[in-house]
């Protein structure tokens, strides 16, 4: 079974997350937030962080405001996408994503690596589909036979 797919975006500034998410409605979720290290990009350098802290609940069309009208550089972030109104705490294993109400996760470690898990097949097929047409490399699926994840988190 498909859980998930990985890539490779580019060690850059620029709107990723936003390009990464675009299939989804995020503007439909709320949304778990880690408390991780990305910065806003002002004038070709590092400024305020992009998110300042752990949010628990951020409406998804402010995340989609964040994430595409921005420039920035990630270079650890955790978001996941609850129903609205569902958003709970940080889910941490796959059994608690599994679990819960959480739809989707997203996780970028050392600026490059992305790790997406998705509940819904026809969603993680347009997300696949996405990263392919964008250029993103070592794109491959994670499935129940190749997931050697034991944390849904950046640390």
């Amino acid at each position: 079974m498909r859980r998930g797919i990985t890539f490779e975006i580019p060690n850059d500034y620029g709107s990723f997350l936003g390009d990464i998410l675009k299939p989804l409605d995020t503007a439909g979720f709320d949304w778990y937030i880690g408390g991780e290290e990305s910065y806003l990009v002002d004038g070709g350098r590092l400024d305020n962080p992009l998110f300042s802290r752990e949010i628990i609940g951020m409406d998804g069309g402010h995340l989609k405001d964040i994430i595409e009208n921005n420039k920035y550089y990630l270079i650890f972030q955790d978001l996941k996408a609850f129903p609205k109104g569902k958003a709970g705490a940080e889910v941490r294993t796959y059994k608690e994503y599994l679990d819960s109400a959480c739809q989707l996760a997203l996780l970028v470690i050392d600026s490059s690596y992305i790790t997406v898990y998705c509940k819904d097949g026809g969603t993680l097929e347009s997300l696949h589909q996405n990263a392919k047409v964008r250029g993103y490399s070592n794109l491959d699926y994670i499935t129940d036979d190749n997931d050697m994840r034991t944390h849904l988190t950046v640390w």
